[in-house]
C-alpha cells in the first residue's frame, strides 16, 4: 500500500504548465489562470471523461460554450444558446407547442441534460422542460455529441449537455439585470454571491414573461398554428459550498421553478419543480479523491381552472438519486475512475390508466481508465453496467478511444456504445388523444442500443483552429409509436434499424486587433430500411457563423457580435390520417437563414447595456410549421446589467 501511494500522484496539465508549476488561489478563476498563461478559456472541459482535462487534451470530441459566448449571443434560453453556437441542433415545436430537440438525428429522450452533473426529472413528449435550464450564473456549457452511455447510462445515446455553475470570486457580488423585447418579452434577474473563509454561496432569482404572439402568414390556412401561447415563469436557486478542511468540499443546492402557459381561455398549464441535493468530495491524498452525492427532484404538472380557481395536479415525477465516484491518478500517466449510482423513479401521470402510478429502481456501476502512453498518445477505455427493475433490462456499455498528437495536428478516434431502457411512460401509457385515437404502452419493449464510431482531425496553431470530424451511428430497436390495427390505436414499438452518419467542420480564429470569427458546418444523413417511413425532421445541412469585435477604452468597452444560422430544406414522411397512421406522404419544409446582431457595452464600472437586433434580414415564413422559427420579422431587445459590487469599489 505504501509503495502504491509513492508511485501515484495528482496532476492536471494547463497548456505547457503542470499543476506543480501553477498555484491557483481560491479567489482566482480558471478564466484568470488561462489568461495569464496566454491560453483561450475554450480549452478546458470535464464532461467528456469526468476528469479535468484541457479541451485540446481530451480524448473525446467536446464542444465548449463559455460565459463570454453566452453574453455575446444574448440567448434567452438554452435552446436559443445551443442553436446559435452549434450546427446540427434544432429546437422545434411538437404537439401543443411543446419544445422538442433534434441533435443530428437524436431526439430529446436520447440526449442527456445535466446541471452540475445532476439529472433532471420530468418530461413532456420525450423532452425535459428546457425552461428549467436557467442560464444565470453559468461558467460554461459542455457538449459531448455521440453515445456516452459508458459513463452516463441511459438517455445518453445521442450525447450529453452539461451546464456548469460559476462560483463567486469576491467577498460579495451582487448583479441585477433586466431585458425587454418584442411581444412584451421581459426578463428580470438578481444574483447574490458571497465568499468568506471556508464558505461561499450563490443565490439567484429570475422572472421571465411574454405575451402571446400572433402569427400572420401569406396563406389563407395560416400554417400549422397561428399563435404562440403567452407564458411566465419563476426560477429560484441556492448553491452553498462549505470546506470544513482543505481536503473536503461539501456542496448543497436547492431550487424552485414555476411556469405557466396561457394555452386555453378556461384554464392554464402549470409546471412546478423542487430540487435539492448534497455532494461531498474528499481528496484523501495527493493522488485521489472520493465523491458521494444525493439528489432529489420532483417535477409536477397541473391544470389551473379559472372558473373555480382549482389547481388540479395530474402528473408527478419524483426521483431520488445516490451516487459514489472514486478517482486516482497513478504511475504518473494513468487515471482510474470507478463509481455507481442508485435511482428510485416514481411517476404518476394523466397518461396512465386512471391517473395511476408506477415505480422503477435503477442501479449501475462503471469503471474507466485514461492512459497517457506517451506525451503524444492517449488511450481511454470504459465499461458501465445498468439494470432497470420494471423494464427488466440490463446492459453493458463500452467505450474506447485514442488520441494522437503530431504538432500542430491532433487526431482522435473512438467507439462508444449507447443504451436507453424503456421508460415507465413507454411501457404503461394508456392515453386518449382528444377522442381521436388511443396511445398504448408496451411492457415488452426492448432497450434501444447504438454503436457510435467517430474520427476527427484538428489543426491548431497560433490564433487559428480547424477541426474536421466524421461520425457513424448504428441504432437498433429505436423506441417510437406506430399504428396497431388490432388495438385501433398507436402503440410504442421497436423500429427497424436506423443508420445515422455525418460530418462536422469547424474553423475558428482570433486576432490581436480584437476581431474573431467562427464558422461551423454539420452534415447529417439518416438511412432506414427501404419501405419504412422516415419521420425525422433532421435537416441535412446546417451552418452557424459568428463575427465579433471587442475593444476597451478606460471605463468604456464595446463588444459587437454578428451571429448567423443557415438551415437547409428537409423532406420528411408525414402520416396523412389521424385515424390509421399507416399511410404517409412526403412533405418538404423550406430552408431559411436567421441573423442576429448583439452589441454589449460597459459604460462605467459595473454598468452594462446590451442591444440586440434579432432576425436582422426580416425573414418571415410563408406558413408556420413545427420546425419554422416563430418570428414575426425583425425585432429589437434592450438589456441592462448592474454589478453593484463593482460600482461601489
Amino acid at each position: 500500500m505504501h509503495l502504491f501511494r509513492h508511485i501515484c500522484f495528482s496532476a492536471v496539465a494547463f497548456g505547457s504548465m503542470s499543476a506543480a508549476a501553477v498555484t491557483v488561489e481560491p479567489e482566482d478563476s480558471i478564466d484568470d489562470l488561462f489568461k495569464e498563461a496566454g491560453i483561450d478559456l475554450e480549452a478546458v472541459t470535464v464532461t467528456a471523461t469526468r476528469t479535468p482535462r484541457l479541451l485540446k487534451d481530451a480524448p473525446v470530441i467536446t464542444r465548449l460554450i463559455t460565459a463570454t459566448d453566452m453574453r455575446r449571443s444574448d440567448a434567452t434560453n438554452i435552446g436559443d444558446l445551443l442553436q446559435t453556437e452549434l450546427p446540427g441542433i434544432e429546437f422545434s415545436y411538437s404537439m401543443n407547442q411543446q419544445t422538442s430537440l433534434n441533435m443530428q438525428g437524436f431526439g430529446g429522450n436520447a440526449v442527456l441534460f445535466l446541471v452540475d452533473g445532476e439529472r433532471l426529472a420530468g418530461e413532456t413528449l420525450d423532452n425535459i422542460d428546457y425552461s428549467r435550464l436557467n442560464l444565470t450564473n453559468l461558467d460554461r456549457v459542455e457538449i459531448v455529441k455521440g453515445a456516452s452511455s459508458a459513463l452516463y447510462g441511459s438517455n445518453a445515446v445521442g450525447g450529453v449537455v452539461n451546464l456548469i455553475s460559476a462560483e463567486p470570486r469576491n467577498p460579495w457580488e451582487l448583479n441585477l439585470n433586466a431585458r425587454y423585447g418584442a411581444h412584451n418579452a421581459q426578463r428580470y434577474g438578481a444574483q447574490l454571491g458571497l465568499r468568506g473563509g471556508r464558505v461561499s454561496s450563490v443565490t439567484s432569482a429570475q422572472f421571465v414573461s411574454s405575451d402571446a404572439i400572433s402569427l400572420k402568414t401569406s396563406v389563407s390556412e395560416g400554417g400549422d398554428y397561428n399563435q404562440v401561447y403567452g407564458h411566465h415563469s419563476w426560477n429560484i436557486k441556492e448553491r452553498l459550498v462549505y470546506r470544513p478542511i482543505d481536503a473536503l468540499t461539501l456542496t448543497g443546492r436547492l431550487g424552485y421553478f414555476f411556469r405557466q402557459r396561457d394555452s386555453q381561455p378556461s384554464s392554464r398549464d402549470r409546471y412546478r419543480d423542487f430540487t435539492g441535493g448534497l455532494r461531498g468530495v474528499w481528496q484523501y491524498s495527493r493522488n485521489g479523491e472520493i465523491e458521494l452525492s444525493y439528489g432529489y427532484d420532483q417535477y409536477d404538472k397541473s391544470d389551473f381552472l379559472i372558473a373555480s380557481s382549482r389547481d388540479v395536479r395530474d402528473y408527478s415525477n419524483v426521483q431520488h438519486t445516490a451516487g459514489a465516484r472514486w478517482t486516482m491518478t497513478c504511475l504518473p500517466q494513468l487515471t482510474l475512475t470507478a463509481g455507481g449510482d442508485f435511482l428510485r423513479d416514481y411517476l404518476m401521470s394523466y397518461q396512465f390508466e386512471g391517473n395511476g402510478s408506477h415505480r422503477q429502481i435503477t442501479v449501475d456501476g462503471y469503471a474507466q481508465a485514461e492512459w497517457d502512453v506517451t506525451s503524444a498518445l492517449n488511450l481511454i477505455g470504459g465499461l458501465r453496467y445498468d439494470y432497470y427493475s420494471e423494464a427488466r433490462a440490463d446492459h453493458l456499455s463500452a467505450k474506447v478511444g485514442a488520441m494522437y498528437k503530431m504538432r500542430p495536428f491532433t487526431f482522435r478516434a473512438s467507439y462508444s456504445g449507447g443504451f436507453r431502457a424503456p421508460t415507465l411512460k413507454e411501457m404503461y401509457m394508456n392515453f386518449d388523444m382528444a377522442n381521436i385515437f388511443m396511445i398504448y404502452g408496451n411492457p415488452d419493449l426492448k432497450s434501444e442500443t447504438s454503436n457510435n464510431f467517430s474520427l476527427s482531425a484538428e489543426y491548431a496553431r497560433g490564433n487559428y483552429n480547424l477541426t474536421a470530424a466524421g461520425f457513424y451511428n448504428l441504432v437498433d430497436n429505436r423506441i417510437t409509436t406506430a399504428w396497431n390495427t388490432s388495438l385501433a390505436g398507436q402503440q410504442y414499438v421497436n423500429t427497424a434499424p436506423l443508420r445515422i452518419g455525418g460530418l462536422e467542420l469547424n474553423a475558428y480564429g482570433r486576432w490581436r486587433n480584437g476581431f474573431g470569427a467562427r464558422v461551423s458546418y454539420a452534415f447529417t444523413r439518416e438511412v432506414i430500411r427501404k419501405g419504412e417511413p422516415l419521420t425525422s425532421s433532421t435537416r441535412p445541412h446546417t451552418t452557424t457563423l459568428r463575427l465579433d469585435w471587442q475593444h476597451k477604452w478606460r471605463d468604456y468597452s464595446l463588444d459587437v457580435a454578428l451571429h448567423g444560422r443557415v438551415l437547409s430544406a428537409v423532406t420528411v414522411d408525414e402520416f396523412t390520417s389521424l385515424t390509421s397512421y399507416e399511410e404517409t406522404e412526403k412533405v418538404r419544409y423550406p430552408a431559411y437563414t436567421m441573423w442576429k446582431l448583439n452589441i454589449n457595452q460597459t459604460v462605467w464600472k459595473g454598468i452594462g447595456i446590451n442591444l440586440t437586433v434579432d432576425n436582422l434580414l426580416n425573414y418571415r415564413p410563408k406558413y408556420y410549421y413545427s420546425s419554422s422559427p416563430t418570428t414575426t420579422g425583425t425585432n429589437l431587445a434592450i438589456g441592462v446589467t448592474l454589478d453593484i459590487d463593482r460600482m461601489t469599489r
